[in-house]
């Protein structure tokens, strides 16, 4: 699929202005090629520079603010140079996605209403900006696939997905905002907790997965909320059976979770295994997991295997 952002011509300077994508399929840490193209009308145009941004919608750290759109990333392509009059000018690019970049395809299909776009910036002597803009199609990598897919098969639904303005306490982050994905908790998992929201950070190495859970007692207005912590390493993902990883995390997220909560009707413990609905004749073999951390307000350091932040 080839797509394709025009601006309009501007009546200044007759300058229009084409980016074009031949894949805007892309995924974290991956460089999305393209192409824009620059037409110039009667007069010579001279084009001082060429800039390309990523751009997508993020909610306020204030949840009553609107959202906003925000440029999360930001190349130079193109110097000075000068377009000829009834001519045309293209430069190429190979644009580099930063690896938190957010997912907003999922199995083929977009997360709610997650969108993200190239932005075009010229600036024409003497102060002239236009813009054209293209959508971005962002699938997730493979470790960001696995987790998805996972906690799928262990019977979550998503129920929004979103960009949030702010940083993380005790994560490393490289964007101003970070992706929250909400689900319906699973039949298994229900209980001990009412609300699930995974928070992925990616880097080169690795994938820092966080689990905030909540338990809401509205008629009694009371709540309790906690952040667990995890890592998986990008390197032999293939190899793992993630359906035993993410439901050992779920398990001692929940454990501890509810210990936190200090309440005894919170205190259950999941003891059914997540494999219990597979045929007989298709054994899962033996997974591993990787260690974190759970409970209280903050967020906690992952330990175990080595994997620990």
């Amino acid at each position: 699929m080839r797509l394709t952002g025009v601006s309009s011509e501007s009546v200044w300077t007759g300058l229009s202005v084409s980016t074009t994508l031949p894949n805007p399929s892309t995924r974290p840490g991956l460089r999305l090629p393209g192409r824009v193209t620059l037409a110039a009308g009667g007069n010579p145009v001279a084009v001082r520079h060429i800039r390309l941004g990523l751009v997508a919608q993020v909610e306020p750290e204030d949840p009553e603010s609107p959202r906003r759109l925000v440029q999360y990333a930001q190349v130079p392509i193109a110097g000075r140079f000068v377009v000829p009059a009834d001519r045309r000018r293209a430069v190429d690019f190979a644009v580099p996605l930063p690896w938190e970049t957010p997912v907003t395809i999922f199995g083929g299909v977009p997360l709610m209403s997650l969108r993200t776009g190239l932005r075009t910036e010229v600036s024409v002597d003497p102060d002239l900006d236009q813009g054209a803009m293209v959508p971005v199609f962002v699938h997730p990598i493979p470790t960001q696939q696995h987790v998805l897919a996972a906690l799928e098969t262990l019977g979550f639904v998503m129920r929004q997905a979103g960009l949030q303005q702010g940083r993380l306490p005790g994560v490393e982050q490289a964007l101003p905002f970070h992706q929250r994905l909400g689900y319906w908790v699973a039949p298994l998992y229900a209980g001990p907790i009412t609300e699930l929201e995974v928070i992925f950070v990616t880097n080169a190495a690795g994938l820092e997965v966080l689990l905030w859970m909540d338990r809401r007692l509205s008629l009694a207005g009371i709540t309790h909320q906690s952040i667990s912590r995890f890592r998986a390493w990008h390197a032999g993902a293939d190899r793992r059976d993630w359906v035993a990883v993410v439901d050992g995390w779920l398990r001692h997220a929940i454990d501890r979770h509810a210990a936190a909560a200090a309440h005894a009707d919170w205190s259950a413990r999941i003891s059914e295994s997540a494999h219990v609905s597979r045929p007989p004749d298709e054994p899962v073999a033996p997974g591993y997991g990787l260690g974190g951390t759970a409970g209280g307000a903050g967020v906690g350091g992952g330990g175990g295997g080595g994997d620990g932040t």
